[in-house]
């Protein structure tokens, strides 16, 4: 139910403003109010929802500024986690990462999953737990925007996985600068080619 409505509130099916009832939503999904509830609460701390009168959901706009705000942030935390990936992973966490970076995907969904498991392994690798605690609540408000990526700009996944074999590379080096360098130009064009799916949609 979460994934459904975050991917519905990605792709415009649920457009700024629409109600989120619970009551509808339990209908919807066949289940009691309250895992709805929970849901509807995972996507206001995602940002993706917010409460209006009286306390109801509704789908939030999210503005071109603090958008652009959110993956600036992002990029400089996972470009420094990436930097100390590039100290800090092993031999096999630096091979297992060239793999992840080199996997065939046979949609834009196993993309999205690969994607997220490549940035998983360079967190963990960093082995710096305050940085990946601040990167995980960015994350969590800017991964379903990332995952448009993929489903709406076909040539996306074949700019990304060039970028994911740079980077995974420059860390196989232990190149940290150039790491720091290339994951922060690559968060940067995650957020322009949102940026150009959210213009093409006039939000």
């Amino acid at each position: 139910m979460l994934e459904t409505l975050e991917s519905e509130i990605v792709s415009g099916a649920l457009p700024p403003g629409a109600p989120l009832s619970e009551l509808a939503l339990a209908e919807r999904f066949g289940v009691s109010r309250t895992p709805v509830r929970e849901a509807l609460l995972e996507l206001e701390r995602a940002g993706l929802a917010e409460r209006g009168a009286r306390r109801a959901f509704f789908v939030r706009a999210l503005g071109a500024e603090e958008l652009a705000d959110l993956f600036e942030a992002s990029g400089e935390v996972e470009s420094a986690l990436a930097a100390l990936a590039a100290h800090r992973m092993t031999e096999i966490e630096r091979q297992a990462l060239i793999a992840l970076a080199e996997a065939p995907a046979a949609s834009a969904a196993d993309y999205s999953d690969l994607n997220r498991r490549f940035h998983d392994a360079i967190k963990s690798g960093a082995r710096n737990a305050t940085l990946a605690q601040l990167l995980g609540g960015l994350d969590l408000r800017t991964s379903a925007w990332r995952a448009a990526n993929f489903h709406e700009a076909e040539e996306r996944q074949t700019t990304s996985r060039a970028e994911h074999l740079k980077i995974a590379t420059a860390i196989a080096q232990a190149d940290a600068e150039r790491t720091r360098s290339l994951m922060r130009r690559h968060v940067a064009q995650s957020h322009s080619v949102l940026a150009e799916i959210l213009a093409r949609r006039g939000r």
